[in-house]
């Protein structure tokens, strides 16, 4: 299941807070003391922690990645880290919204917010150096979670692709799969790729499905979970109280332990991009680029890709790793992208690799211990508050 549009440092930039109340070291690399950022009139933002759980939108588009990167040389390939509130604060101005000065992309959260993330994340594992495929808003990103690659996509396709995705693979090997919908309607990235909905017209339940089939123990091989764009449960900035959206996670991840599937299941939650929200560590550059494709649809103001077409991962993104099978209170540590999903699932079925990308992405296995089973009795999972009293868009 990946969620939409945060940075690890947003959400698990103070993981080492709560890791140290219960009595864990501080494994992670979280936000800096001192992190800041410049805004327009030169002035420095300090990392502060949000009060709104529902902030303004922000952006993650190419050019908007870019200029996070680097500011004033977006085609460079060396971080300055210092575009993150300028960017928030054009957003703002462009679409009318109150944060003009861009502070919000300064902000974070803590347990004390998100109680059901911090707890699994802690539990389980999560990594502080997994970032998202691409320096690209949603739609492209998504598509890297399916097939590894955008073919050539750094904005929303304005119409079909042709690509091999992973569910395809399965259906070669005959492993069964669902993509489970949260929305009232089918809001899914592979409706970017030719004919795939019409050819699995039944493969696409509603999320109320997931919860029968986890108590029936009736779960498929392969789940894909597409979260609640329409119905304000995908913690995406604009208007979605992110506690609504971590309720769902908690409850989606409950259902999972307490069914038969538990046994030999694996649950991993990631972030499409980070939303245009700081971050404090670099994105890799000369990372493998999937297919060769450039860029085939950049604005005459998008800036180009420095090292090469799609060879620079995204920022960091929040991730978890939830199984019986999960080193307990793990923190990895290995560079990789969201298309190491992909590459587990291959190296489970014994699948070939849709693209170079996935290829070269690890295959999780350090995140398990498959023989000593740490949890096999599940832990019971926190319920998370919603607080919609927090829900403003007014700023510290």
């Amino acid at each position: 299941m990946a969620q939409e549009n945060r940075s690890f440092d947003t959400y698990f930039g103070h993981l080492n807070d709560y890791r140290a109340t219960l009595g864990l070291g501080a494994d992670v690399d979280g936000m800096p003391a001192d992190a800041a950022n410049p805004a327009d009139d030169g002035s420095m933002i300090q990392a502060f922690h949000l009060n709104s759980v529902c902030i303004e939108n922000t952006s993650a588009a190419w050019a908007t990645s870019h200029i996070n990167f680097n500011r004033f040389n977006q085609s460079s390939d060396v971080p300055t880290m210092d575009g993150f509130v300028v960017e928030a604060a054009a957003a703002a101005k462009f679409t009318g919204g109150k944060d003009t000065i861009g502070k919000r992309a300064m902000g974070f959260y803590t347990a004390d917010d998100l109680i059901s993330h911090y707890f699994l994340a802690t539990q389980f594992a999560t990594s502080d150096r997994w970032f998202a495929p691409a320096p690209v808003e949603t739609e492209p990103n998504r598509m890297y979670l399916v097939a590894a690659t955008s073919v050539g996509h750094a904005h929303k396709p304005a119409g079909q692709v042709r690509a091999t995705t992973i569910f395809d693979l399965l259906d070669q090997k005959g492993i069964s799969w669902k993509i489970y919908i949260v929305d009232p309607t089918l809001d899914t990235e592979l409706n970017f790729f030719a004919g795939f909905v019409s050819r699995h017209p039944n493969s696409f339940p509603p999320v109320s499905q997931f919860f029968t089939d986890a108590q029936n123990g009736t779960l498929p091989q392969v789940a894909y979970i597409d979260p609640g764009f329409q119905t304000g449960e995908d913690e995406h900035p604009g208007g979605a109280n992110i506690q609504k959206g971590a309720a769902m996670v908690a409850r989606l991840m409950t259902a999972l332990m307490q069914g038969p599937n538990w046994k030999d299941s694996a649950f991993i939650l990631v972030f499409d991009e980070h939303g245009g929200l700081y971050d404090h560590v670099p994105s890799p550059t000369n990372v493998v680029s999937p297919d060769g494709i450039p860029p085939q649809d950049l604005f005459t103001s998008d800036p180009p890709d420095p090292a090469g077409d799609f060879t620079r991962y995204g920022f960091r993104i929040p991730n978890m790793i939830v199984s019986p099978f999960t080193k307990p209170h793990y923190v990895s540590h290995t560079i990789t992208d969201s298309t190491a999903i992909l590459k587990m699932i291959e190296t489970r079925f014994g699948l070939p690799n849709l693209t170079k990308r996935d290829a070269a992405a690890m295959d999780m296995s350090e995140f398990f211990d498959f023989v000593n089973v740490p949890w096999k009795t599940p832990p019971t999972v926190p319920t998370q508050p919603v607080d919609s009293s927090r829900c403003t868009d007014n700023l510290p």
